[in-house]
């Protein structure tokens, strides 16, 4: 669900099949659900919600779903009452992996994780064995035909965001977690109409894999557990060229 590394490019370009779309709308629900029930089923009063009804209908959820999700959310619905876990642990090459999940049977989240790591060259570690190699930040993302730079860096600086990057398409606006509401809030007001807003996690540091054999099972690894139902996001500290990527069948 979240940019983990170069190789994000190369999938972003792959026909979504009915069942991974299916994968994606349910996962979406789930954010919605819980953020409904910690915040209340109002998103003008709950920035949470907001953000994540928003980036349901970027991804194409349907409206009945996304009210459905925020009535269960509300209090109906007593089978979905679902917990935020994360785990850790290392892919092939020592790359660290974190993983959030959202779940209504931790058991059967922690079997289907482990097994996936298991199957991949990977192992599934104890709380907190890499997740001090990634930094809790908000990213709000624009698509660099739609603003300016030089105004948007001013606007994002003078409401306190820590940075703003650029790459080949966008420009990212980077936010302490305490941050991210106003900083979201304020470019708003401020006319500025961002494709992506979200809470992540930046690793401080990056490992280069230019091995395609490892490559392959790293990007397997993580495909696989995104897969999962239960699996809302997942991040690595890899870096993985392009034209390596593109070696690797998935």
């Amino acid at each position: 669900m979240s940019g983990h590394s170069k190789w994000a490019n190369i999938k972003n370009k792959k026909a979504k099949t009915d069942s991974q779309k299916a994968v994606v709308f349910q996962k979406y629900s789930r954010e919605i659900i819980v953020a409904a029930r910690l915040g209340g089923p109002d998103p003008a009063g709950n920035f949470r919600l907001r953000t994540a009804i928003e980036k349901a209908k970027a991804s194409g959820l349907p409206n009945d779903n996304i009210k459905r999700a925020i009535e269960k959310g509300a209090g109906a619905g007593a089978g979905d009452n679902y917990e935020e876990i994360t785990y850790e642990g290392y892919a092939s090459g020592g790359v660290a992996v974190v993983v959030e999940a959202m779940t209504d049977n931790r058991n059967r989240t922690a079997g289907d994780v482990r097994s996936i790591f298991s199957k991949f060259g990977g192992n599934l570690g104890e709380t907190n064995c890499v997740g001090y190699m990634f930094e809790k930040k908000g990213v709000v993302t624009f698509e660099r035909d739609d603003v300016d730079f030089e105004k948007l860096f001013e606007a994002a600086i003078n409401l306190d965001a820590e940075d703003v990057e650029e790459d080949e398409d966008t420009y990212r606006v980077i936010t302490s977690v305490e941050n991210f509401q106003s900083v979201v809030e304020g470019l708003e007001k401020a006319g500025f109409k961002s494709s992506n807003a979200e809470l992540t996690r930046i690793p401080t540091n990056t490992i280069e894999i230019t091995d395609v054999k490892t490559a392959q099972s790293v990007m397997r690894l993580v495909e696989r557990l995104e897969e999962l139902d239960d699996v809302q996001n997942v991040y690595t500290n890899c870096d993985i060229p392009d034209e390596i990527a593109q070696q690797v069948e998935v």
